[in-house]
């Protein structure tokens, strides 16, 4: 049952990352094609990574990648709308969603472990902050939710190293690669952007 776990969360988390970091520079079609994937298998691994940090008592990281289907629907459906319009009742629910079930967790957290005195909490007090603000800069198409996502991704991937989870931490791992690679891609794009607008 573990094994069949880390390899449904680890491979959507993985796929998740291939589509949105290759959606980087990409003709208008393509891009909202990728992302679209992207999306759908972000949500789609969610309940595999749940159960499993909830299994080994990681509150904090289990309340965002559940709290955090609410940012992940909000990055879906700007996608699939594909208007520039702001959604702003959705955007609402995933902040109050996200935020209260990130509260829950500490809160859990801080009660089962009698405070922060672990490094598995400090690990996941990284994933929370990576995972909440990448998720949120992805979602209104800003880069700099890359940097929060490699944080993510090196804080996930250390815990599930010294959790005994190896495919997760490779998936980790290989993941932290094309977020660098979606992150560059980016900033590529945003340069090249600047230089049309100077020149035209």
């Amino acid at each position: 049952m573990d094994m069949m776990l880390q390899v449904w969360g680890g491979s959507f988390y993985l796929i998740n990352k291939m589509c949105f970091s290759l959606a980087e520079g990409r003709d208008d079609q393509r891009k909202r094609q990728l992302k679209l994937w992207g999306w759908v298998i972000y949500i789609l691994g969610v309940p595999a990574w749940v159960t499993i940090l909830i299994l080994k008592h990681n509150w904090i990281a289990a309340s965002i990648e559940a709290g955090g289907v609410s940012a992940m629907v909000l990055g879906l459906f700007s996608v699939y709308q594909d208007n520039g319009k702001k959604h702003g009742i959705l955007d609402g629910v995933a902040t109050v969603c996200t935020y209260g079930f990130m509260v829950l967790g500490v809160g859990f957290s801080l009660y089962d472990y009698h405070g922060l005195n672990s490094v598995s909490q400090v690990l996941e007090i990284g994933v929370m902050v990576g995972f909440l603000l990448g998720s949120y800069y992805l979602a209104k198409e800003r880069y700099i939710g890359w940097l929060f996502f490699m944080l993510m991704n090196g804080s996930m991937g250390t815990l599930m190293l010294l959790q005994d989870k190896p495919i997760l931490a490779f998936q980790q791992g290989v993941s932290l690669c094309f977020v660098v690679y979606g992150f560059r891609s980016a900033i590529k794009t945003a340069l090249d952007g600047e230089k049309e607008i100077m020149i035209g």
